[in-house]
């Protein structure tokens, strides 16, 4: 399995664990539980956790894409945790595709604090 989708108890914030390659499959049972999340929550916190990962076959990139224009300000937060340099760069790849803030963290501890923390007023 390359994917693994969880909630840790924060509200509106989803974990998504990706190894191996990401397929077309992992995005058919994606889809749907941000669906459901984001009826619930509006807009959604997602930690994007890459270990062993080696990114998309063809017809999956094309999946995120289409999701990405899809959902362009539906999430609030993305922390990107990874192993690589070319992971960590992803960061600022994804901007132009979002409204959603971006940080990127070499732990997933960090990540889930910055996810839950609130702004400053």
């Amino acid at each position: 399995m390359s994917l693994k989708l969880s909630e840790p108890g924060a509200d509106g914030v989803l974990e998504v664990d990706v190894t191996g390659k990401l397929t077309h499959a992992d995005y058919d049972r994606f889809a749907p539980e941000f669906e459901r999340l984001l009826k619930v929550h509006r807009k959604l916190r997602i930690l994007f956790h890459m270990k062993d990962f080696h990114g998309w076959e063809a017809v999956a990139l094309w999946d995120d894409i289409k999701f990405d224009a899809k959902h362009f300000a539906d999430i609030e937060r993305l922390a990107i945790v990874g192993e690589k340099t070319w992971q960590k760069w992803m960061g600022g790849f994804c901007k132009p595709f979002t409204t959603a803030k971006i940080e990127v963290f070499d732990n997933v501890e960090d990540a889930r604090a910055w996810l839950v923390a609130k702004e400053p007023a």
